[in-house]
């Protein structure tokens, strides 16, 4: 079992025994996220839907992020993934959720969000975190290192949810 699918098995024991769903909004990963979560069987039970919101008009459209954003900061944004998540809680009503946005590359980097460069925001809850991440490598290296970032993330949200109920 490789890592990525270990993690989401991880993940999917510790959502099990909360109870509680994940739901996931990608942009660069292209449903990957979503695809590591149901490659473990059972996994109905505990993933709620999967957004690839891969252009900003269906982040607009299926996530309600507001179009503004874009010409404000770019959809590679803390604002963008921020929205990205909620959007994706309210239309799935998970507790859990993950956004991702960034630029994989080879090309559409710019100095300021080079080739890398990748947003990710968590929900649980009504509390939102994002952090921005740099990977380095080709495109499907910065999309793995992002699911498994992702999966990472969820993972520690869990465990503290856990550790809170005592």
């Amino acid at each position: 079992m490789n890592e990525i699918t270990q993690l989401a098995a991880e993940l999917g024991r510790r959502l099990q025994v909360l109870n509680a769903h994940v739901t996931t909004a990608e942009s660069c990963t292209g449903g990957g996220i979503a695809e590591a979560i149901t490659r473990i069987p059972g996994s109905s039970a505990w993933f709620e839907a999967g957004y690839v919101t891969y252009s900003n008009r269906q982040k607009t459209r299926q996530l309600n992020v507001p179009e503004g954003l874009f010409n404000k900061v770019g959809a590679v944004s803390q604002e963008v993934v921020e929205a990205m998540v909620r959007g994706a809680q309210e239309k799935s009503l998970a507790r859990f959720a993950v956004a991702v946005s960034g630029v994989a590359g080879p090309d559409g980097g710019s100095p300021e969000k080079p080739v890398g460069t990748v947003w990710l925001a968590f929900g649980v809850g009504e509390a939102v975190t994002a952090q921005r991440e740099h990977f380095s490598g080709n495109r499907d290296e910065v999309r793995r290192q992002t699911v498994k970032a992702a999966l990472e993330g969820l993972l520690r949200r869990a465990a503290l949810e856990i550790e809170n109920q005592g």
